[in-house]
């Protein structure tokens, strides 16, 4: 018997909380919920707990976490961990075409039979960025061709359209955003312009003069709607050609977005709850049924998932679980505290309770935040009070799991924390910051070229 294709959506910078199919107040994915309404699974409670970019896809792409990827920055160099096995190479050794568009050179996305690229960063000359158009001017012929094969095939999909810059074109431009984005009156947006680090990035594709941090907003809710309209074409291309029924589709992003959160403007650094949530749902029509599941599920958890949903069988011991297990009702372990991990702009962990979040940071930040962290989940979801000197013996606590599981960690691994290994994280080649001062004036970033480069030279 044939074995089901993969179509697999990897949204980069996708929040949970700006989908509609997971309650938010503006219509910002129709054709996604329509889709995934019917005979999908669905997760509320999905967690990247190691950012940004790199870490996040190397989890998912490999059924890892961060030590057993090793792979902890977004400036990662070199490759996984030694003997890991990502997603597509054990997916060609069971007899699958692989594509991979918008993400070459990435360590955890070897091993696809052919890699292809689309513009996903800058504006075109109409002063749009036209994303998720021109990923499928490549995807759409690409999947008549995988459908047009014998094989089943897996064909893996980077889309752009939430991370900055947000210029989704008209009509969806102003769609969510009809006030006076340019009034003197509104300072909202001074602060971001009075941030070194990234004030040249920000003039270099915010509307010229604009004030107020809602139309920025506005143009990330924008950029998820144009992008969900265009994602309807994927869905409808697999009916035309007849392979809905044999293909599972996946949902998912490598990590969240801080738009005007905790001065993190308009990016994907912190690790806060906006940052750490994402979506995930998978589809396979007339096998799967509509649930939506509350438990707490990391990116590890999706490739051991996927490969028990496809029939693939594979002697790898994951770091991750099996959700289908979860979906079956059968025996399961809950996972409901974790190590979370950034080293995009600053280089922090912690530990995630669902009441309590700790965050540590390891060196200097260049938003002079203090040393610890901690926020109860529970009463203030929004992470707004720091309540670190109220509750030393919950931050000791906390502190306590952490190393603790740190610790069997490297054990298992045989390798040292990569959190502790990866000291040029930033590529500035000075090591650890020794102030924030220091971190504020070496952070820097100019434009969406550069932005894209921080990700892919190596």
């Amino acid at each position: 018997m044939k074995k089901p294709n993969l179509l697999f959506l990897g949204i980069d910078s996708l929040r949970t909380d700006f989908m509609s199919m997971h309650g938010y107040k503006r219509l910002t994915t129709p054709h996604i919920d329509k889709y995934l309404g019917e005979d999908a699974i669905v997760f509320d409670n999905c967690i990247s707990p190691s950012i940004p970019t790199t870490p996040g896809y190397a989890s998912m792409l490999t059924g890892m976490d961060c030590f057993g990827t090793n792979v902890v920055a977004l400036r990662h160099k070199g490759d996984l961990a030694p003997g890991v096995k990502t997603m597509a190479e054990v997916l060609r050794e069971n007899g699958y075409n692989t594509t991979c568009i918008g993400f070459t050179g990435n360590p955890s996305a070897r091993g696809f039979d052919q890699y292809l690229d689309y513009e996903g960063w800058g504006a075109s000359e109409d002063g749009y960025a036209h994303k998720a158009e021109s990923m499928n001017q490549t995807a759409v012929p690409e999947l008549e061709r995988l459908a047009a094969e014998d094989k089943p095939f897996f064909l893996f999909l980077r889309h752009m359209d939430p991370h900055s810059p947000y210029l989704p074109p008209e009509p969806f431009h102003k769609m969510f955003y009809q006030k006076d984005g340019f009034d003197p009156n509104n300072k909202s947006l001074q602060p971001v312009y009075d941030f070194k680090p990234f004030k040249d990035y920000f003039l270099s594709w915010f509307p010229v003069g604009c004030t107020d941090k809602d139309f920025i907003i506005a143009l990330y809710e924008a950029a998820i709607a144009y992008m969900d309209t265009c994602i309807q074409t994927l869905f409808e291309k697999l009916e035309t050609l007849g392979i809905a029924e044999d293909t599972v589709v996946v949902l998912t992003s490598d990590h969240g977005e801080t738009l005007y959160d905790h001065d993190c403007y308009y990016d994907h650094h912190g690790l806060y709850e906006c940052t750490l949530t994402v979506p995930l749902a998978f589809k396979y029509p007339g096998k799967t049924k509509s649930k939506r599941l509350g438990d707490i599920c990391q990116l590890k958890d999706l490739m051991p998932t996927l490969l028990d949903l496809m029939g693939i069988e594979t002697d790898i011991s994951f770091d991750g679980r099996n959700m289908m297990q979860l979906v079956r009702g059968e025996s399961f372990a809950q996972e409901p505290e974790m190590y979370i991990t950034e080293c995009t702009w600053m280089r922090k962990h912690g530990w995630r309770t669902p009441e309590w979040k700790l965050i540590v940071a390891l060196e200097p930040d260049f938003h002079f935040k203090p040393e610890i962290e901690l926020y109860n989940l529970i009463s203030d979801p929004e992470e707004n009070d720091n309540v670190a000197d109220q509750h030393p013996e919950t931050v000791a606590w906390l502190r306590q799991r952490m190393d603790n599981h740190i610790a069997n960690r490297k054990a298992a691994v045989q390798r040292e924390n990569p959190m502790d290994t990866n000291l040029d994280w930033h590529g500035q080649g000075c090591g650890p910051f020794k102030t924030s001062e220091q971190a504020y004036e070496t952070m820097h970033i100019g434009d969406p070229e550069a932005a894209r480069r921080l990700q892919t030279d190596k």
